[in-house]
């Protein structure tokens, strides 16, 4: 799709970024790809699940194992009001936004707008955020005392991030090269805000929707942060197999270990796992202006719903 890309320069630059969304929809593929290899669950071996993950994130500009060590903490600890912050969007509760500056709550109503949340931030996070170890500093200190081998491990997923810069330098250099750097940018560069965007909304309406689940430890409950709080993203076939099954995210975190290929036959053969409601491709829309959880009434509300009085939200 790349290659295709590039010969269409010659064509027109329309047809170019006509071909960047089927591009970038192929990359939001093979980082679910990855994905499931930082499960070791894409093939049976987990050295081989590790080279193949090591591989594609110089495609994704996604560090394989820092990533992986922060996502296997957000599966431990999704819906949990107390433990976010391992690879979460940012969310804040009412109440907790109302205890903010006023200069707080505008630059947390910037970052949640829709235009900068699905377009700015994840460009930015991808491309520029990812290449330091951020999360070591402020996400994996609140995890549970280590012992000495995991604080080893630590430094090896630090060290990912060094090596996947490495990768992703040498292998602009010889594309550019190659190809030159103006058309590299100019093939390339839509790619990654498309890619971006889609897989910023895909984990965006994961577990930001009516309904959805969340508590405070001592209330957490593993089993419904998965069937609750994980949502049924019921999308056409075609985008279906583009996004690799992640639409049925509540089956993934139940069970981790499960390759995206085989979500579909889980959801076919267990019952209790069509229970839930779907969420349509049509319905997701307004999950685009969800931007606080509000504890009193379990539900995420809109900016518009709340006032900094500490009136009751308004019903979405």
């Amino acid at each position: 799709m790349w290659a295709l890309m590039y010969w269409s320069l010659s064509v027109s630059y329309f047809l170019t970024l006509a071909l960047a969304l089927p591009t970038a929809f192929m990359m939001v593929r093979l980082f679910i790809i990855q994905h499931d290899c930082g499960h070791w669950s894409f093939v049976t071996s987990g050295s081989a699940n590790d080279a193949l993950g090591t591989i594609l994130s110089v495609l994704t500009l996604t560090p394989y194992h820092h990533w992986q060590k922060n996502h296997l903490l957000h599966h431990a600890s999704s819906g949990d009001l107390d433990r976010r912050g391992h690879g979460d969007i940012r969310m804040l509760t009412t109440l907790e936004y109302r205890s903010r500056s006023p200069r707080q709550r505008f630059w947390y109503r910037v970052f949640r707008n829709p235009w900068v949340l699905f377009f700015v931030a994840p460009v930015f996070h991808f491309v520029v955020m990812q290449r330091f170890p951020y999360y070591t500093s402020w996400s994996w200190k609140k995890a549970p005392p280590v012992s000495p081998d995991e604080a080893q491990g630590w430094k090896k997923e630090q060290r990912s991030v060094y090596l996947t810069n490495i990768l992703v330098g040498t292998a602009l250099l010889v594309v550019g090269l190659l190809v030159g750097f103006p058309r590299l940018v100019a093939v390339h560069l839509p790619v990654a805000v498309l890619a971006s965007a889609a897989g910023m909304w895909l984990f965006h309406v994961q577990h930001c929707f009516p309904g959805t689940y969340w508590a405070r430890h001592a209330e957490w409950d593993y089993g419904r942060a998965g069937m609750q709080g994980s949502s049924y993203y019921k999308l056409p076939k075609a985008l279906q197999w583009l996004t690799a099954n992640i639409g049925l995210h509540h089956v993934h975190h139940l069970d981790s270990r499960i390759p995206n290929y085989r979500l579909q036959e889980c959801l076919d053969e267990v019952p209790e796992l069509q229970r839930v409601t779907p969420l349509t491709l049509w319905g997701s829309v307004p999950c685009a202006t969800l931007s606080l959880w509000h504890e009193p009434e379990r539900r995420y509300v809109r900016f518009m719903d709340v006032k900094d009085d500490g009136a009751r939200p308004r019903a979405g």
